[in-house]
């Protein structure tokens, strides 16, 4: 049964007045914005042991400085600006600034390797990067005879030395000295820049780490952007007295079209790229809405329950207890329907003892966590939910803008990542390719126009390379990525992500898992520990003081994953089941090319890495 009325939130309809009256470009978005709300508070950040609060009229204030100094540079419309850098407030006020001087942001994850940092670079012809730190300027100096349109690189932090050649190397209040002197001289500066600057202007260039090959840059003009903030603010998830957490990498669509939604909204967002502070930092911010990855929730699961499951006694019973209640009260409520009065008033003691600490967490005030980016596990959403805390799926691509789909509070339905936001259409086609068709999709592939005839038809569908399908309600579920499907010898179809995003919802210690058996008569499996998870059993077990490879080649740790591996095995078809694996003895990671700098995994680069084990697997017939 669909769900229109969860935990007493009904879905209201779009208002689409906000889609059809949308701003021309991502600078009028933002000083419109200082212009309706300067004194409301914008941003919040670290500075030292404390949070720093920032209005929109000092962003403002700064960011015209910014923007100015591009000017002053030498930046005209349309140019390319890079940004190399962590999440952080500088990332923001950087990439408002170049737009706001009508250039377009080149974005490039800070984990980039050098050669791929001088490709986008050179690729885009960025004219001045903005380096976080000397690591990001040490990759720059290693390929500068292969950067040719590169003048100057301006560092977040004061760090970096002297530049040495034809390079111009400033920090950022230098820049913003040298804006203020422009706009001093020249005060029209920055409207004049943006008077040639349009909706189909370009805005953002954002590389795709891609699973093989080199990165390709996404075109992504003015408009992609104010119609995803227009088309979020349409459907009334988010509201002006929100307090966003952002963490999310800002060089990714996910991150970058939550800036821009706070621009159309004006709520405030305290802002930390850093992964490792993620749940203290939640606790002390209190944030109404989180935006992550399911890697986070599948940390943040594992996290607790394993620290239950170690205490054991008591409080693992009444943990349990609470669950199997929570879940029951979900369910129903999934189902449109009411609990009993016993089952509410075990709920409400559930909720005292154990539900209200878990929340309380994530700092008390949490309305809802968004997922995207990746495929999230029901059962992992479903145990949130059991606990009060709603986790709503969404969907998009890089080449959409990031925002296609959502759950909404009032409609969603687990399993599925939501309906499509208004103004965007979405279509199956016939082999279960979802095809997707709106303002939000790119402009095409940055110097690729071969290869974005191949994805972008003549009547403007985009074709994601997802298999999906659409229920009666119009609500998306995505099955996999249609390269990623394989078929055994059998003749069977698999899709290896489902398997996998079941099992590391199973799995509390699993890091990484990688289903194959393309060709194969029978699926195999290649897993990952968490390195964070596995210290307390490890210490449970006898293990402790054993280093990471120690504990997870263990006999133990083996025993462990086969009872997670055989619990997986009884919720999947026959020919589905993992019948051997492997537990590697390191983590899959971006600098060995097993993951993406957006942390998803290298599929073909990982079997490649490691065809003599798989092989091994088949060696003999038996299984």
């Amino acid at each position: 049964m669909s769900i229109d009325l969860i935990w007493g939130t009904k879905a209201s309809e779009p208002d689409t007045s906000k889609i059809d009256h949308r701003a021309a470009t991502v600078a009028q978005l933002f000083f419109d914005r200082v212009a309706a709300s300067p004194d409301a508070e914008a941003y919040r950040h670290p500075v030292g042991d404390r949070w720093e609060s920032v209005t929109w009229r000092e962003v403002g204030e700064r960011v015209r400085s910014l923007a100015a100094g591009l000017i002053a540079l030498g930046i005209t419309p349309e140019q390319r600006v890079a940004i190399a850098s962590t999440t952080r407030y500088e990332w923001i006020l950087a990439d408002l600034a170049i737009m706001c001087a009508g250039a377009a942001t080149t974005t490039i994850y800070p984990t980039t390797t050098s050669s791929d940092v001088a490709f986008i670079v050179s690729d885009s012809q960025s004219r001045v990067v903005f380096a976080e730190n000397d690591e990001q300027l040490k990759k720059i100096r290693e390929h500068r005879s292969e950067l040719p349109d590169l003048t100057t690189v301006v560092m977040i932090e004061d760090a970096g030395a002297d530049g040495g050649g034809d390079i111009d190397v400033i920090n950022l209040s230098e820049l913003e000295r040298r804006g203020r002197d422009h706009l001093a001289s020249h005060p029209s500066a920055i409207d004049d820049a943006l008077a040639t600057v349009g909706p189909e202007s370009l805005a953002t260039l954002i590389y795709t780490s891609g699973t093989t090959g080199k990165p390709k840059g996404v075109r992504l003009v003015h408009d992609c952007w104010t119609y995803t903030a227009a088309a979020i603010d349409a459907v009334d998830i988010l509201h002006s007295d929100d307090l966003q957490y952002l963490w999310l990498p800002l060089a990714h669509s996910f991150g970058k079209v939550l800036l821009t939604a706070q621009l159309q909204i004006g709520f405030a967002t305290a802002v930390d790229g850093r992964v490792d502070k993620i749940i203290d930092n939640v606790g002390v911010v209190r944030p109404t809405f989180v935006a992550a990855a399911p890697r986070i929730f599948e940390k943040a699961h594992a996290r607790i329950v394993s620290t239950i499951e170690h205490e054991g006694g008591i409080k693992a019973k009444l943990f349990h207890w609470a669950f199997g209640v929570g879940r029951r009260v979900s369910q129903l409520r999934q189902q449109g329907k009411q609990p009993t009065l016993p089952l509410l008033v075990q709920h409400a003691i559930a909720d005292k003892l154990v539900f209200s600490k878990i929340r309380q967490r994530f700092g008390g005030r949490l309305r809802f966590f968004v997922s995207g980016a990746a495929a999230l596990s029901r059962d992992l959403a479903e145990w949130f939910h059991a606990a009060g805390i709603l986790i709503t799926e969404g969907y998009g691509l890089t080449e959409t803008s990031a925002a296609t789909c959502v759950n909404l509070p009032g409609r969603f339905r687990f399993g599925t990542v939501g309906p499509a936001f208004p103004g965007t259409e979405i279509r199956i086609a016939d082999d279960g390719e979802v095809l997707i068709k709106g303002p939000g999709v790119m402009r095409g592939y940055h110097n690729l126009p071969e290869l974005t005839k191949e994805v972008l038809d003549e009547d403007g569908w985009f074709h994601t390379g997802d298999i999906g399908e659409l229920d009666e309600r119009g609500l998306l579920r995505i099955t996999d990525r249609k390269k990623d499907l394989f078929k055994t010898s059998g003749g069977k179809y698999i899709a290896p992500q489902a398997i996998e995003v079941m099992f590391k919802a199973i799995c509390p210690y699993a890091s990484q898992i990688l289903v194959h058996g393309e060709g194969r008569n029978f699926c195999t499996a290649l897993i990952t520990l968490d390195p964070d998870s596995i210290g307390a059993w490890a210490q449970e077990v006898g293990l402790g003081g054993k280093s990471y490879a120690e504990i997870v080649t263990s006999d133990q740790a083996r025993e462990m994953v086969q009872k997670y591996v055989d619990q997986l095995n009884s919720r999947l078809n026959r020919w589905e089941t993992i019948k051997k694996f492997a537990i590697l003895d390191h983590d899959f990671s971006v600098e060995e090319g097993e993951m993406t700098p957006s942390l998803k995994m290298r599929r073909k680069a990982v079997e490649a890495k490691y065809a003599d084990l798989l092989d091994k697997f088949y060696a003999s017939t038996s299984t």
